[in-house]
Parts: structure tokens; C-alpha cells; sequence
């Protein structure tokens, strides 16, 4: 082994590459005061059959990810070492090796036997595990240019994809779905599509699931984009049709995704859900309209709501929760978590309803939904109007 850390550190990275024990690479600790370029880190892939290392450049403000031969890469490695960074931390399947570099220039090298199984970091584990770069819908949404780079104003956007990718994904896990001989994913205001050639991507080339995607959108322009890259691509079971959660409601749902579906068309969405038993819903909500004004009503918390920003928080906080509790009432697990922003807005809340497998008693929820109406003077929540009219009965 060389004499110099740096020299050694390189020749295991190179080996590591080789042998196919590369996990990741992490470059931390930059030299300067106030770096922009505050780490950098790698991970193996395949472009066009060849191997290849994607570089994750982080930025203060954004994400940058560049794709290098391995031999481009081990030499971008070395640079940075000898002018950026600080600390070079090496996973493979066997040891964890880390070169460190004081101030000064003094390099150290410590060496140790892998504390697990190589395995992205939790930063990095959606890059990894769920999306590549390489796929070709990202090219035809312009995610990526031809060379499958990222483009750097879609830096936000592809976080935002596997976040959503992710989130299924565990989802899928609390279901049998991953086991079905036939799946019916339906998408409500799909937009410009590119969750819904996500999920379309996902659910079929990484799981190879039989899964039939629809995309339904109101605007003829966002159709036309969608239906022409679906047909480019010549996509097998991606389809989109012009409609919205009131004049498309399918008999069959296994997973029913809306995303910023304004006020009641979330409720809408929900029931369709509901109605044809969707194992998976996942709903991020936009507007909260319907509740706000019947807040009004004389309650304690009127001298606090007589605020407008506290009565606009209120009505979300109740629509949503109340959303949940209905969830809960019809035989689902139903979290609601903040997520990150899917079109550059500050509403990044979402609720995720997976079916239980063994239904339960559910007198408490539907008891704690009419005591929140009571409190809060709501004579209506249109959620629970739907659910209560397939059922054949009247709201309390």
C-alpha cells in the first residue's frame, strides 16, 4: 500500500469499483469558510449498458447530478480531495474506508470492516433505490437533457419525484399488492405527468407489476403534452383522458393518487377512492375553502379565529384531520405528514390511506367526527356527505 493516504485511499476506491464491492462515496468537510459546495456524493449506475458513477453535487440552495465514466470519476474524486473537501468517507461491501485531511494538509487514513450491509445513506436512498436518471420518460418530461443529466431547475422537482416513488413504496409494502396478477392505478390531476410516468415507471419496469396507469386532467394543453409523450415512448398501460374526480369515477381503483386537487375535489377524489376500493390513497390537499366560513359560528375559540390567518389554519387543520378520522371510519390506516412541495407551492402536506387488511369496530371515529362538527359549529363536510350517501344514510 502507498505511503500516501491520499494514493491508497484512490486505489481502493479504483479496486472497489472493480471487484463491484462500491457502495457510495461521501465528500464532506469543505476546506473553505462558507462553501456554496457543501458535499458531494456517489453512487454506481448503468447508462446505456455501461457502468458509470453519478455525482450529487450539494449546494447550499439546490442539487446538482452529473454522470461520469468510473475512470472520469475516480480522477473527479481525486481533485476535490486535493482542493475541496476535508473527509472522504468510502462504503463497500466489506470495509469503511476514511481519509481524512486537516487544515493544514496532513492526511490520515482509517480503515475498518463494514459496520453493515452496503447500503445507501438516508439522504441518498431515493436517488438509489427507487429512480435513475437513465429513464427515458425524465428526458421526454425535460427533467433530464439528452445525455440523461439532470437539469438543474428540475434539481427541486426530481427530489420531489422519489419523495412521492418513496412514499408508495412503503405504502405498496403494507398491502399485497406487490403480488397482484393485475393493478389499476388511476392519477386525478396528473398535470404535466410526471408523477404519473413515475409511478407508471416504477410500478412496471422496477417491480414489473401489471399495473395500468391512467392520468385524468381538466386542461386539453397538459393532455396533449402527456398523451404525446406516453405514445413517443410507447408506453404499455399509460394512458391519459380528459376529465376531472366528477366526470371520471372508475369501478376499479387498487391505487388512487390527487395531488393539489382544489378544496372539494380532494373530497371527491377520496370517495372515488373509497367507492371502488383502493388499497392506497394518497391525497395532497390544496385549498381549504368549504370549512372557513362556517368556523364562523359562535364557539370559545372565536376571539382566536377572528384572525384571519389563525381561521385559515384552522380550517385546514380540521378539513384534513376530519378527512383522516372519515378514512379511519372506512377501514383505513390514514396518516397525514408534511411532504415535500410537487408544484412549487407551500402546500406540502400529505395524507396516505393504506386499507386495512382485518377491519376493525369503527363507532369511535365516526362518535369523534359528530363531536368535532358539534364543537366547531360545521354543518357540512362534503367528504363525509359522499361517504354517508353510498351508505344510504345522513350526515349526524
Amino acid at each position: 500500500m502507498s505511503d500516501d493516504p491520499l494514493a491508497a485511499f484512490i486505489a481502493r476506491l479504483e479496486r472497489a469499483l472493480a471487484d463491484a464491492s462500491f457502495a457510495r462515496l461521501v465528500l464532506a468537510k469543505p476546506r473553505a469558510a462558507g462553501a456554496d459546495l457543501v458535499r458531494v456524493t456517489l453512487r454506481a449506475l448503468t447508462l446505456k449498458g455501461a457502468p458509470a458513477l453519478a455525482f450529487v453535487h450539494t449546494h447550499r440552495t439546490r442539487d446538482i447530478t452529473k454522470n461520469l465514466s468510473p475512470g472520469d470519476g475516480v480522477q473527479q474524486v481525486r481533485a476535490l480531495l486535493e482542493s475541496t473537501f476535508g473527509h472522504a468517507h468510502l462504503f463497500t461491501a466489506t470495509a469503511e474506508i476514511q481519509l481524512l485531511i486537516s487544515r493544514k494538509g496532513r492526511r490520515t487514513l482509517l480503515q475498518g470492516k463494514a459496520s453493515h450491509a452496503p447500503a445507501p445513506a438516508a439522504h441518498d436512498r431515493e436517488k438509489h433505490r427507487f429512480l435513475d436518471l437513465d429513464r427515458a420518460f425524465l428526458a421526454e418530461l425535460g427533467v433530464t437533457d439528452a445525455q440523461h443529466r439532470l437539469v438543474p431547475a428540475m434539481a427541486r422537482k426530481w427530489k420531489q419525484i422519489n419523495k412521492f416513488i418513496e412514499v408508495l413504496d412503503d405504502a405498496l409494502d403494507a398491502t399485497a399488492l406487490k403480488h397482484a396478477t393485475r393493478l389499476d392505478v388511476i392519477d386525478f390531476g396528473s398535470g404535466k405527468g410526471y408523477l404519473t410516468f413515475a409511478l407508471h415507471d416504477y410500478l412496471r419496469a422496477t417491480l414489473s407489476l401489471p399495473a395500468r396507469v391512467t392520468g385524468v386532467e381538466l386542461r386539453p394543453d397538459m393532455l396533449a403534452l402527456c398523451a404525446g409523450a406516453a405514445q413517443r415512448l410507447a408506453l404499455e398501460g399509460l394512458s391519459f383522458e380528459q376529465g376531472d374526480v366528477r366526470t371520471i369515477v372508475p369501478e376499479a381503483i387498487d391505487i388512487m393518487i390527487a395531488l393539489h386537487a382544489c378544496d372539494t375535489a380532494t373530497d371527491h377524489a377520496i370517495a372515488s377512492g373509497v367507492r371502488a376500493g383502493a388499497q392506497i390513497i394518497m391525497c395532497s390537499p390544496c385549498c381549504h375553502k368549504e370549512l372557513r366560513p362556517q368556523l364562523l359560528s359562535p364557539h370559545p375559540l372565536r376571539p382566536i379565529l377572528k384572525h384571519g390567518v389563525h381561521l385559515g389554519q384552522q380550517a385546514e387543520m380540521l378539513t384534513d384531520g376530519l378527512r383522516a378520522l372519515l378514512l379511519d371510519a372506512c377501514g383505513y390506516d390514514t396518516q397525514v405528514f408534511e411532504f415535500v412541495s410537487l408544484e412549487h407551492t407551500n402546500k406540502n402536506k400529505m395524507i396516505l390511506a393504506v386499507k386495512r387488511a382485518v377491519p376493525r369496530p369503527t363507532d369511535e371515529q365516526w362518535q369523534q367526527i359528530r363531536e368535532l362538527k358539534r364543537f366547531y359549529g360545521i354543518r357540512e363536510q362534503c367528504l363525509e356527505t359522499l361517504l354517508l350517501a353510498d351508505r344510504g344514510r345522513a350526515p349526524a
